[in-house]
């Protein structure tokens, strides 16, 4: 996402150093900078979701881990009401700084007993549920807050696809337990996914072959005996380092772009999950 255009220098400046501090609120691999080189590749990724609901959004819309704002530039102009969740207090002061015409709640979800049933046209959570350990109260709370007819937005990373534990995550999906835990409370379900084309998956192939030369000596297969605390500070360094590595040695990890991503009818052959369900 990229900070409002400035009306004057001093704005410029503003907006710049209210932005370089709300990224730098969220720089880790797991969430993923826009603004850092050798996270460009994912950044990408978790954009293009973004740019497919923005050209079917109207009226109020609700994020469920709004993270530092990512689709907000893409959001902001199509909805009639946005808000947006997030656990990050700091973070969440910073947005309502720069977005005056939004609404930013300080919460962890998936408890939402401070909004209304029936209040929003859609409701949009990207790579978030994979965080939530009451993941049906989640659904079912996204479900409720939708006014009738409403649609939730939901991606996550397609299990099949990961090559390590991660730490930071409760749980992955395949594509059938995703629609059987939506299906508990939606009736009507689009099972989609997101696929990279030949130049995401040349980088997607050397970067499993960088993972797998660090993973071979987990002789003990510690990453999936430890405690999650315990593996996500190794888990960021390796991940840094292993990024930082292929954008050096590869121009392509700076030239991917939304345009290199594609809406998939075969989400079981997706790296990303991208469901739409509807009240």
């Amino acid at each position: 996402m990229l900070p409002p255009q400035p009306t004057s220098r001093a704005d410029k400046w503003s907006i710049a150093l209210a932005f370089s501090r709300l990224t730098g609120l969220y720089n880790t691999t797991e969430i993923s900078s826009g603004t850092i080189a050798s996270d460009n590749p994912i950044h990408q990724r978790l954009l293009f979701p973004y740019q497919q609901v923005a050209s079917c959004i109207a009226g109020s819309v609700l994020e469920l881990g709004c993270g530092w704002g990512r689709g907000l530039a893409l959001l902001l102009p199509k909805a009639s009401h946005y808000t947006g969740i997030d656990k990050n207090q700091q973070l969440i002061s910073i947005l309502r700084a720069n977005h005056h015409q939004a609404n930013f709640v300080a919460a962890s979800i998936p408890s939402l007993q401070f909004l209304e049933d029936n209040t929003f046209d859609q409701v949009i959570s990207f790579q978030v549920i994979e965080h939530i350990q009451d993941d049906d109260s989640f659904v079912k709370e996204a479900y409720r807050v939708l006014k009738p007819g409403g649609q939730l937005f939901l991606t996550t990373i397609n299990k099949n696809f990961s090559l390590t534990r991660n730490p930071w995550h409760v749980r992955e999906y395949c594509a059938d337990s995703l629609a059987m835990l939506l299906g508990k409370h939606f009736s009507t379900i689009k099972r989609q996914g997101i696929q990279g084309n030949s130049r995401v998956q040349t980088y997607n192939w050397h970067h499993a072959e960088a993972v797998r030369k660090i993973t071979r000596f987990d002789v003990l297969n510690l990453q999936y005996r430890l405690p999650p605390w315990l593996l996500r500070l190794p888990y960021e360094l390796l991940n840094r380092y292993n990024r930082n590595r292929l954008v050096a040695s590869t121009q392509a990890a700076l030239e991917i772009s939304c345009a290199d991503f594609s809406v998939s009818e075969d989400p079981d052959k997706s790296s990303d999950l991208f469901y739409v369900a509807t009240k």
